[in-house]
């Protein structure tokens, strides 16, 4: 693990890097939540798991000894998280869609500190190709370029919610990056929001309407399309403007909300159709669907305590890792899938038969 620096020191070190990784990831994955919890896991290991991890054996006897939880909290709090999270990551070469957006693991708080605000990258398919902590005293829209800046990004459509609607954002795609964007655009860029809204969207028949059911819920969306390119729209490299309008019925209670959002891309109408543009938008709100809801309730990330040095970030990223490896596994409930995966049990030892009276 060449990329990855170990930040401990030489001198008394006992396990490379790599292991103590594995372990944690290994533990993670099997439920594990906290420090504690993913040394016990390391602990209760048996031997011929051991090896998979890459522990070394030592002494006479081969015995493998795992990680202590000193050693693996110690790792995990001083790992650098940037790394470790591109390391851990999938690559988005060949993917059709990257969403951005970030989230606070509340849990981290501490009296002097805030709690830590994580921004993700994750692909159409749904694995996470990256995230980085915000510093504490900026937010997510200093951090895009540098989340984005060690991907190969040709071609593929890289979408955010409305707090990244930024000039700066959509030149950096197309002119550095010579990606695609689709924005979302609210109050946060009022001209903007403005001139979408003035557009004569009454006049456009070029539109897509979608209808789902799910999480006690239906929702029907209109997707409008109308090509701008004409219209002198004060932002760089667009083409089409979207009117999303979103009617949710709860299911229970029969209310009635509604909700219109509007989005700004440079694909042209040859390569984004209304139902193309529908589903890029689609594809940026299942981002707080497919990880940051995940890791809140199957990983309870909300109320994790952990909180020193890098141990936020990287405990986040080894949860990416796991909700990852289950989907490539073919679970589509992530909370299903983790009641499946149990800690390694020791295999049991041969008892020994009862002493009788008959027995000499």
């Amino acid at each position: 693990m060449t990329a990855l620096p170990d930040p401990r020191d030489r001198r008394g070190r006992r396990h490379e890097l790599t292991p103590v990784l594995l372990t944690a990831a290994c533990a993670v994955l099997a439920g594990a939540r906290s420090h504690l919890a993913i040394g016990q896991w390391a602990r209760h290991a048996p031997q011929h798991t051991l090896p998979r991890l890459g522990i070394r054996a030592h002494g006479p006897l081969g015995v493998r000894t795992p990680p202590s939880t000193s050693t693996l909290r110690r790792v995990l709090i001083l790992v650098c998280p940037g790394s470790l999270a591109d390391l851990l990551g999938t690559a988005p070469g060949g993917a059709d869609t990257v969403a951005v957006d970030g989230e606070t693991a509340r849990g981290s708080r501490t009296e002097t500190l805030a709690a830590a605000h994580l921004l993700a990258a994750v692909s159409g398919a749904g694995n996470t190709v990256t995230q980085l902590r915000v510093p504490a005293k900026t937010n997510e829209v200093t951090c895009f370029a540098r989340l984005l800046a060690p991907f190969d990004l040709a071609g593929v459509t890289v979408t955010a919610d409305a707090l990244h609607t930024q000039r700066e954002h959509a030149r950096y795609l197309v002119e550095d990056k010579n990606a695609h964007y689709l924005l979302l655009v609210k109050g946060n860029q009022p001209r903007l929001h403005a001139a979408l809204r003035s557009l004569p969207w009454c006049q456009v028949r070029a539109r897509r309407y979608d209808r789902e059911r799910g999480h006690g819920r239906r929702e029907t969306r209109s997707t409008r399309v109308l090509t701008v390119t004409d219209l002198h729209l004060d932002f760089p490299h667009v083409v089409q403007a979207a009117k999303i309008l979103r009617h949710r019925t709860d299911v229970r209670t029969g209310k009635v909300t509604r909700q219109t959002v509007y989005a700004v891309t440079d694909l042209t109408a040859q390569q984004a159709s209304p139902r193309k543009v529908a589903q890029l938008a689609r594809s940026q709100w299942t981002i707080e669907n497919r990880l940051h809801f995940v890791r809140d309730t199957a990983f309870a990330e909300d109320a994790s305590k952990i909180r020193t040095g890098h141990g936020p970030e990287n405990m986040a990223t080894l949860r990416n890792l796991a909700v990852d490896t289950l989907r490539r596994a073919g679970h589509r409930s992530i909370a299903a899938a983790r009641g499946l995966v149990r800690a390694p049990q020791s295999p049991p030892r041969p008892t020994q038969p009862a002493l009788n009276s008959n027995n000499p």
